[in-house]
C-alpha cells in the first residue's frame, strides 16, 4: 500500500476515558505449575559474574584505555593552568603539588572509585526503578517482572520510604530532578568537546620544545588536523583498534611514572614533603587571589573521572578499582611529583613543564606516545558522549537521531553521526578560537566541577533509595563532597570571563533542546493517554468495526502500552476499510540496561476472538539494539503465534462457558464494580498476557464468537493470520503535531511552535527508525493543542 497521510485537527478539552471500563479483564496464564526455577536461572544470568584472578587482571588492564585515558593525560596541562602567569614563589610548587595529591585521593580514589562505582547500574536508571520519578508515566506492573529489573522494597516508616514519597508527591520535584540530570548530561556532552581540544592541543604543543622556530599557529593547525582525522574515523568504531587502547595508555603511565621518578631523583627529592597536608595550609596562608583561583588549574588533575560511570559498561567494578589503585594512582603521583621537582629548579619552564621535564634521549618517543594517549583519551570521552546521547534518547530526552552499532561483539560501541559532526565542529571552533591551553582549561574546569556537583546530589538519592544507608552516612558523604567541590566551584567562577563561559553556553543550548523535546514528548503521551478510545465503543462496532475488513495485517504503532489509541478511531472514521487483523504495537524503553530476548515481547488479545485485534509491547533497555524491521516483524509474529497456541491450549482445559483456566488462580475484586478477575500467572520463553471479557460478558460474547467466527481453534486462527500476513503487512503510524494555543504564554509558543517544531522537522521519522519501507507505510496525522 502506498504511503498516505490523513490529516485532521483535534483541539479543545480532552476527556479522559478508561480503556478497560470494566469490559475487559486480565488473564495472566500459568501452565501446570510456577516456573520459579527457570525464572531464577534467567535472573542469575544477568547478575554480575564472578571472575577468576587472571581474568580480573586482564580486565583491569583493558580498562586502562577505556576508563582512565582522559585522567591519565592531565599531566600535559595541569601545572601551566595552575600558574598561567608564572611561578612567583618556589614554595608555591610544593603547595600546588600537595593540593594535587589530596585532590586525587579525595575525589577519584575515595569518592568515585570506591563509592560512585558501586552505584553502577550501567547508568543511573536505578533511581527510576526505586522511585516513580519518571515524568512520563508509562510504567506497568509487568515491567517489574523482568529478570533484569531489580528493585528493593522499603519499610513504610523508613527514611528511604519517606524520601520516596516526598519525591513522588509533587510533580515539580520530579521536574527538578529531571533538570538536574539534564544539566549533568549536558555538561558531559561539553566534556566531549573540550577533552579532545585540550588533550590534543597540549600534546601537539610539544613540537615547540624541540622545534623552537614553530609558532603557536602551526601547533593549532596540527591539532585541528588530528581532531578532524579523529572524528572522521568514528564511523568505523573502536572494535578494530580498541585492542590498542590499553597498551598505549599502559605505556603512557609507565613512561610518565619513570620520568617522574627520574626527575625527583635528579632535581629535588624534597618535593615528597608535599604529601604532608600542612603545605596546603601554608599555600593559602601566603594569601592572594591568584592562589585561590589556581584551584581551577589544580582541579584539572582530576578531570576525566567525572564521566567514569559512562565507561563502565564492559568492566566489573573490581577491575576498575584494581586498575586505579595499582597503576593509575601511583603513576600519576610520580608524574606530578617529577614535574614539581623539575619546576623547583626551572620555574620559568612552567608553560611547557611536561615536555621540558622529559630527558632529551626519550623526547620524541614520548611525544609520539603522548599524542596517541591524547587521541585515546579523546576517543573514550567521545564514546561516552555517544552512550549518554543514546540513553537520553531512550528516556525521551533527546530528538530522534541515527544510532549505529559499530560492533557485533560489544553492545555499547555505538556511533551517532549527527552528534559526531556537531562535536567535531564545536571542538575545532574551541581549539582554533582560543589557541591556547589556559582558556580551554578554564572552560574544561567549569564543566567538570558542575558534573561533579550533580553526581554528588544524585549519589545522595542513590544512597538513600537504593543502598538505604543511614542518614548520618549520607549526610557525611554529601557534606564532605560538597565542601571540596564547592571550593573548586568558587575558584572556577573567577574564570568565567576567561573561557569558563564556553561550557555554560554549550550546556544551555543542549539543555534547551533536551528539555523542550522532553516536554513535547510528555505532552504527546498525555494526549494519547487522555484520548484513548473506550473499549465499549469498539465492542459496539461489532467484529467488522463498522468497516470492510480487507485481507492483510495492520500494525498500528502507538506509545500506549494499554488501551486503544486515538489514531485508530481517527483512522476508521476517515477511511472505509480496515485490515482483517489489527495489532497495536508499542515500542517501550525501560529503565534497565537490557531486556533479554526471550522477554522482549508482551502479547495480549483485545476484545473477542472474532475482532482479530491484538496488542504487542516490545520492550528494550537503553543499551539494547533495535533490530532491523524484518527481524523485528518476524519476532513480533513469532510471539503472536506463540500466544495464540498457548491460548488455544488453555481453552481446552475447560468445558465451562466462563472460560476458566487450569492452573493456580487468584480471585481479585474489581475496583470499579462487583465483578471479579480470574488472575493467573504464566512464565515461558516470552511473557504473554491475555485479555478477555469479564465473566458476565463472556457468556454473551462466546455465543457470538461461535456463531460468527469460522475458527474452531488456535490452528484455524493461525492459518487465518498466516493468510493475512501473506496478503500484506501495513505499518500504520501516528503523526501527532503539537501546536500552542493562541492564549498560551509567549515562551510556550516559542518552545512548541518554533523550537519543538524545528526539532521534529530535522529529527528522524519513526518509519526510518523501524526501517519501514515506504510502500508499506500509512501515516495518520492529527493536531493537538497545548
Amino acid at each position: 500500500m502506498a504511503a498516505r497521510g490523513v490529516e485532521a485537527s483535534t483541539g479543545g478539552e480532552i476527556s479522559e476515558e478508561s480503556d478497560e471500563r470494566g469490559s475487559m479483564w486480565d488473564l495472566d496464564q500459568q501452565l501446570d505449575q510456577p516456573m520459579d526455577e527457570e525464572a531464577g536461572r534467567l535472573r542469575n544470568m544477568y547478575k554480575e559474574k564472578k571472575f577468576s584472578a587472571i581474568l580480573l587482571l586482564q580486565l583491569s588492564f583493558q580498562s586502562l584505555g577505556v576508563v582512565y585515558g582522559d585522567l591519565g593525560t592531565s599531566p600535559l596541562y595541569v601545572f601551566y593552568n595552575t600558574f598561567p602567569h608564572g611561578i612567583k614563589d618556589p614554595e608555591d610548587i610544593i603547595g600546588a603539588l600537595s593540593l594535587i595529591i589530596y585532590s586525587l585521593t579525595l575525589i577519584p580514589l575515595l569518592k568515585y572509585v570506591f563509592v560512585v562505582c558501586k552505584a553502577n547500574d550501567n547508568g543511573l536508571s536505578c533511581l527510576f526503578r526505586h522511585a516513580k520519578v519518571n515524568t512520563i508515566p508509562n510504567q506497568h506492573r509487568t515491567d517489574e517482572e523482568l529478570t533484569t529489573y531489580s528493585r528493593t522494597t522499603f519499610h513504610e516508616q523508613s527514611f528511604a520510604a519517606k524520601t520516596k514519597r516526598w519525591l513522588e508527591k509533587n510533580p515539580s520535584r520530579k521536574n527538578s530532578l529531571l533538570i538536574l540530570v539534564l544539566v549533568g548530561t549536558c555538561m558531559v556532552i561539553g566534556d566531549g568537546i573540550l577533552t579532545p581540544a585540550i588533550s590534543v592541543l597540549s600534546a601537539a604543543g610539544g613540537l615547540r620544545v624541540n622545534l623552537p622556530h614553530i609558532n603557536n599557529g602551526v601547533v593549532v593547525v596540527v591539532a585541528v588536523v588530528i581532531l578532524v582525522s579523529l572524528f572522521s574515523v568514528q564511523h568505523y568504531g573502536t572494535d578494530k583498534v580498541g585492542w590498542l587502547f590499553a597498551p598505549v595508555v599502559f605505556l603512557w603511565f609507565l613512561f610518565i611514572a619513570s620520568i617522574g621518578m627520574y626527575n625527583v631523583w635528579k632535581h629535588d627529592p624534597s618535593v615528597l614533603k608535599a604529601f604532608s597536608p600542612v603545605y596546603i595550609y601554608r599555600y593559602f596562608k601566603r594569601g592572594g587571589q591568584d592562589r585561590w583561583t589556581s584551584l581551577g588549574g589544580i582541579m584539572l588533575s582530576i578531570t576525566g573521572i567525572e564521566a567514569l560511570f559512562a565507561d563502565l559498561s564492559h568492566f566489573p567494578v573490581s577491575a576498575v578499582q584494581i586498575a586505579f589503585t595499582v597503576i593509575v594512582f601511583p603513576c600519576l603521583l610520580l608524574a606530578y611529583s617529577g614535574q614539581a621537582a623539575y619546576l623547583r629548579k626551572y620555574p620559568h619552564h612552567v608553560e611547557d613543564a611536561f615536555y621540558r621535564s622529559i630527558p632529551k634521549s626519550v623526547y620524541w618517543p614520548m611525544f609520539v606516545i603522548a599524542t596517541f594517549a591524547a587521541i585515546v583519551a579523546s576517543q573514550a570521552t567521545i564514546s561516552a558522549t555517544f552512550s549518554l546521547i543514546k540513553q537520553a534518547l531512550a528516556h525521551g530526552c533527546f530528538p530522534r537521531v541515527k544510532v549505529v552499532h559499530t560492533s557485533r561483539k560489544f553492545l555499547g560501541q555505538i556511533y551517532v553521526p549527527d552528534i559526531n559532526w556537531i562535536l567535531m565542529m564545536l571542538c575545532i571552533a574551541v581549539t582554533a578560537g582560543f589557541k591556547n591551553q589556559n582558556q580551554i582549561g578554564n572552560a574544561y574546569g567549569t564543566a567538570v566541577v558542575i558534573v561533579m556537583l550533580v553526581t554528588t546530589l544524585l549519589m545522595m538519592l542513590i544512597m538513600i533509595l537504593v543502598w538505604r544507608c543511614h542518614w548520618v552516612l549520607v549526610l557525611l558523604f554529601t557534606l564532605l563532597s560538597l565542601v571540596v567541590e564547592c571550593t573548586y566551584f568558587s575558584a572556577v567562577l573567577f574564570k568565567v570571563n576567561q573561557g569558563g563561559w564556553v561550557p555554560l553556553v554549550i550546556a544551555a543550548a543542549f539543555l534547551i533542546i533536551m528539555y523542550v523535546w522532553h516536554y513535547g514528548t510528555l505532552k504527546r503521551y498525555e494526549f494519547e493517554m487522555h484520548s484513548k478510545v473506550s473499549m465499549a465503543w469498539i465492542l459496539g462496532l461489532g467484529p467488522s468495526l463498522g468497516l470492510v475488513r480487507v485481507p492483510g495485517i495492520g500494525l498500528v504503532y502507538t506509545e500506549l502500552a494499554s488501551g486503544v489509541p486515538h489514531i485508530f478511531s481517527h483512522f476508521i472514521t476517515n477511511l472505509p476499510a480496515i485490515h482483517s487483523v489489527v495489532v497495536f504495537v508499542c515500542v517501550k524503553n525501560l529503565p534497565v540496561y537490557t531486556v533479554p530476548e526471550e522477554e522482549r515481547f508482551l502479547v495480549k488479545r483485545i476484545g473477542p476472538k472474532n475482532f482479530h485485534m491484538f496488542r504487542c509491547v516490545a520492550r528494550y533497555g537503553y543499551r539494547d539494539l533495535h533490530k532491523k524491521d524484518d527481524n523485528f516483524e518476524k519476532r513480533l509474529f513469532e510471539s503472536l503465534f506463540l500466544f495464540i497456541r498457548l491460548e488455544s491450549m488453555m481453552e481446552g482445559c475447560s468445558d465451562s462457558d466462563d472460560y476458566s483456566i487450569c492452573g493456580s488462580q487468584q480471585q481479585q475484586p474489581h475496583r470499579e464494580g462487583n465483578e471479579s478477575r480470574n488472575l493467573t500467572t504464566f512464565d515461558t520463553f516470552g511473557s504473554v498476557e491475555s485479555v478477555m471479557a469479564p465473566v458476565g460478558v463472556t457468556k454473551r460474547t462466546s455465543h457470538t464468537v461461535s456463531g460468527s467466527s469460522q475458527m474452531s481453534g488456535g490452528g484455524d486462527e493461525l492459518e487465518f493470520i498466516n493468510g493475512c500476513r501473506d496478503a500484506g503487512v501495513v505499518h500504520i503510524m501516528g503523526n501527532t503535531v503539537i501546536q500552542a494555543r493562541r492564549e498560551a504564554r509567549f515562551y510556550k509558543r516559542i518552545a512548541i511552535d518554533y523550537v519543538y517544531a524545528f526539532l521534529r522537522k530535522i529529527c528522524r521519522e519513526n518509519s526510518a527508525i523501524f526501517n519501514v519501507p515506504q510502500e508499506s507505510l500509512l501515516n495518520v496525522g492529527q493536531i493537538f493543542y497545548v
